[in-house]
């Protein structure tokens, strides 16, 4: 299952609305429907995307959340390591191995890693931005 599909049923069936009700307003099959709920198929495009949000009446930061949600919901991952340290491809390719294989609580900890480095990223950006809004050079926090 995908974060967006599983979001989907979840909506779905809070609201206690039929599957083929929702993929005839969506103009797709049953069986699509079905299989993006079940994170068999890809990503969904901007279009479907935009249908659940009207269908829903999802608005404002639950639709970005959504549309966040449907960006990280490619059942088929590729990793570009290119450029990167030989330890990042190892960790790429391991990964991709050992999936199956994680316990859920294993799953939130890589998580939480992965939420940890991207808090990181988003300060140094605001932090960086922030400095030459003011006419400052500096470097962003950790980075001296």
């Amino acid at each position: 299952m995908t974060p967006f599909g599983e979001r989907v049923r979840q909506l779905r069936r809070e609201r206690g609305l039929l599957l083929k009700d929702m993929a005839a307003h969506l103009g797709v099959s049953s069986a699509y429907l079905s299989a993006l709920e079940r994170g068999e198929r890809g990503k969904p495009t901007w279009t479907l995307i935009q249908g659940v949000l009207q269908y829903f009446n999802i608005i404002w930061d639950e639709a970005d959340e959504l549309a966040r949600l449907a960006d990280m919901s490619d059942p088929r991952v590729k990793i570009d390591t290119g450029g990167c340290d030989s330890r990042a491809t190892l960790v790429a390719n391991r990964l991709a191995r050992e999936i199956r294989s994680l316990s859920e609580s294993e799953i939130d900890a890589i998580l939480a890693v992965l939420d940890t480095a991207q808090e990181r990223a988003r300060r140094a950006v605001l932090f960086i931005e922030t400095a030459q809004d003011s006419g400052q050079s500096a470097s962003p926090p950790g980075q001296l």
